[in-house]
């Protein structure tokens, strides 16, 4: 049993990555206390959670759901809304912030939980892709860790360990393709929900299920691994790898080439954010290697999959266009999820919005909440 274990807030303990963390800290109990935990509005499964770990205290940013939880349980602090959320990431009895949660709503929990010196477990990659900048530029400036718990970044950082930073000539971000890697373009407004939610390799929640979909969740990726590992676009490059094996791979000055291989698990990868550097023993399924008979690699269709290549302009053009791109994207899944709109849609919306929005190059945060505001009614406004 460690003397002090570390105390961690899992920001999102109900979404796909926030359940996985807790079936990894079981197994972490002498290293790690799961101090908090949070919900937008799944309270059935926060109550069930709370039943199991035994936190100080939950968050629940539906105000209605909060008033019902609070009926329902005692001896728990429950706070509430955005506030709720930056309060306890202000708080002594948390280390470690696990920022799991969902879209820009990550933002400014990890500014909060930045300038209060907590390590960050980051799993919300819109933080680094709206205001990647400011983010980093804190992160130094308090001396405070950002540790990826994304399979692709994790696998990078991995392959990056013992290494040079000057001797990496590029990254090589893998993309299972989605559903429809062979799905014709002119097919793309016929599709369904449902089959935009069947994704051949991973189980994660709606949002980014929808963007594997597009690719746009690999755009995001290029971006976020642009501020993680301090790397220029001409030297991110996304391949198709559907077999999802390989999660990422570093290519050196000298040719060489690393890549870090597993069966799809986000386990893995956020129980390397947690014990980084070091590792420990986990019970996952591992490769066997006479089984898999091959794994195939293609080049990314940048027209059929728009949303890539929007991601790779506005990463070039910088500035506030990072966030302009998530806003849209944000708006535009969320209406095609309600069926307003058509799967072909999401880009044409993304690039509308990248081409009418003004573009602040060297934004302070003032300036990047505006520009996803005004993305955001941009987009409401086409639609309606």
């Amino acid at each position: 049993m460690c003397v002090n274990p570390k105390n961690i807030a899992i920001l999102g303990s109900t979404g796909s990555i926030g359940q996985s963390s807790i079936a990894v800290l079981k197994n972490l109990r002498d290293r790690f206390r799961i101090t908090y935990l949070t919900t937008n509005v799944n309270i059935e499964l926060l109550e069930y959670q709370i039943r199991q770990v035994h936190p100080y205290g939950v968050v629940v940013l539906n105000p209605s759901q909060a008033e019902k939880l609070k009926k329902r349980i005692e001896g728990v602090e429950v706070l509430v809304g955005t506030e709720g959320l930056l309060e306890v990431v202000r708080r002594d009895n948390v280390d470690i912030v696990l920022n799991a949660l969902v879209g820009f709503a990550g933002l400014r929990p990890t500014i909060e939980a930045i300038t209060h010196r907590k390590h960050i477990a980051l799993a919300n990659k819109e933080t680094l892709v709206v205001a990647g900048a400011i983010v980093t530029t804190l992160a130094r400036e308090y001396n405070v860790p950002i540790v990826p718990i994304d399979s692709e970044h994790s696998a990078i950082l991995q392959c990056l360990t013992g290494e040079e930073r000057s001797t990496v000539k590029k990254i090589i971000l893998t993309a299972s393709g989605g559903p429809f890697l062979n799905t014709p373009a002119e097919q793309f407004p016929s599709i369904t929900v449902e089959e935009a939610l069947k994704h051949p390799n991973w189980k994660m929640g709606n949002k980014i299920t929808i963007d594997s979909a597009t690719l746009m969740n690999k755009g995001l990726e290029v971006i976020e691994a642009h501020w993680l590992f301090n790397l220029e676009p001409q030297h991110i490059e996304v391949v198709i790898h559907p077999q999802s094996i390989i999660h990422s791979m570093v290519e050196f000055i000298d040719g060489s080439i690393k890549a870090q291989l597993g069966y799809p698990d986000m386990k893995i990868p956020i129980q390397y954010a947690l014990t980084y550097p070091d590792r420990l023993p986990l019970e996952v399924c591992t490769v066997n290697f006479p089984q898999l008979q091959c794994l195939t690699f293609l080049a990314p269709d940048l027209v059929k999959f728009r949303c890539l290549q929007l991601a790779y302009d506005a990463l070039t053009l910088g500035g506030t266009a990072p966030a302009v791109l998530n806003a849209a994207n944000e708006v535009a899944v969320h209406a095609f999820l309600e069926r307003k709109i058509t799967f072909d849609r999401i880009p044409q919306l993304i690039e509308q919005s990248l081409a009418a929005q003004r573009n602040h190059r060297v934004p302070e945060f003032e300036q990047t909440l505006e520009a996803d505001r005004t993305t955001r009614e941009f987009v409401r406004n086409l639609l309606a």
